[in-house]
């Protein structure tokens, strides 16, 4: 499969999903994830939304499950849009927040990884992220589509936002 294959006008995802970034005081909080689609890269807290969820709703629940930390000052980013070469599909809200209530905690899915800006380790995470987080830390919003065969990215491209 090529991304140029993908008929993106008439992509539907399987699974909707969020993630959210809380940033303060020059830094950044990452998880390394302990399980589930990513377990051992660090990326940001997130998840699937449950039905009758808001984005925002599941972006904020999924850390403070993950995290034992709830997110303040949340705002929407961005939008990903993942096929894989399995034939999964994902869409992905992407979310920041300029601060989180009570203090990161490890839990059976995520361990909490306070880090500064300038040392985001994108070695560890997945290989998309260094095109989109890079805009969102800079509170640019930003849409975009990949596909991947596995851990492996294989195409991608920006698209305009379409959302208010």
């Amino acid at each position: 499969m090529k991304y140029q294959d993908i008929d993106w006008e008439q992509w539907i995802p399987q699974e909707k999903a969020t993630i959210l970034f809380v940033i303060r005081d020059g830094e950044i909080l990452l998880i390394q994830k302990k399980r589930g689609l990513g377990a051992g890269k660090i990326n940001g807290p997130g998840g699937r939304i449950d039905p009758g969820e808001t984005a925002m709703e599941c972006a904020i629940r999924e850390v403070q499950e993950e995290l034992c930390v709830t997110p303040t000052q949340v705002q929407k980013r961005g939008e990903l849009s993942f096929q894989f070469a399995d034939g999964y599909a994902l869409h992905v809200e992407v979310f920041s927040a300029k601060n989180c209530e009570g203090e990161a905690q490890e839990t059976d899915e995520a361990i909490p990884l306070w880090t500064p800006l300038e040392k985001i380790p994108y070695e560890k995470m997945w290989e998309d992220d260094q095109y989109w987080l890079p805009l969102l830390l800079k509170e640019k919003p930003f849409a975009a589509r990949f596909l991947f065969d596995g851990d492996h990215m294989k195409g991608h491209e920006f698209t305009e936002p379409n959302w208010s």
